[in-house]
């Protein structure tokens, strides 16, 4: 990990297929938090590359958790319904230089305001696991991830407990405001 990211830098999020190559570029996250567990930034209205060239910009504000040992990484989406959560099952996070990198593995977990969840992109998963010769290993720490995710939703904890997502949306507002 890049020792001199501090809170408060602007990174950009790169996210990459398991064939190695880019999928979706996020231009702007700036960092929360960071410890030698996880890696906490936020954006608004970031604008999002895809790796066929179109773009688009989030429509709500996001706080974004990235792991060192997690295959996941979890969006909270504060929407004008409600918190919403994004979660991708993936590699561990890197940096490289100002750039957090990781490998999507394309299955999802989708959480809605009532606590309920959803698994997305199963046939997604299973078309690039064959395209893709995903690794039997591999195979089996996604699902077990999917699994400890589920688990931690389940009880409520990390960023899943009440109040944690609006806390670093504050502190964003805050930075925001004073920069």
């Amino acid at each position: 990990m890049n020792k001199n990211i501090k809170v408060g830098d602007k990174l950009q999020i790169h996210c990459y297929k398991h064939n190695g190559k880019l999928h979706q570029v996020c231009n702007e996250a700036i960092v929360l938090d960071i410890d030698d567990e996880k890696i906490i930034v936020a954006n608004y209205k970031a604008k999002l590359t895809e790796s066929d060239g179109r773009s688009y910009h989030a429509k709500e504000p996001a706080i974004l958790f990235f792991y060192k040992k997690r295959w996941f990484n979890i969006i909270g989406q504060l929407k004008e319904f409600g918190l919403f959560y994004y979660c991708n099952i993936a590699t561990p996070y890197i940096i490289d230089g100002n750039i957090i990198k990781y490998i999507d593995y394309d299955l999802d977990l989708r959480v809605f305001p009532d606590g309920g969840f959803k698994i997305l992109d199963y046939n997604e998963y299973n078309y690039h696991r064959k395209l893709m010769n995903y690794p039997n290993d591999i195979q089996m720490i996604i699902k077990n991830e999917l699994s400890n995710l589920i688990d931690i939703k389940r009880k409520n904890e990390g960023p899943f407990k009440p109040g944690v997502i609006e806390k670093y949306y504050e502190i964003y507002q805050k930075m925001q405001k004073n920069s």
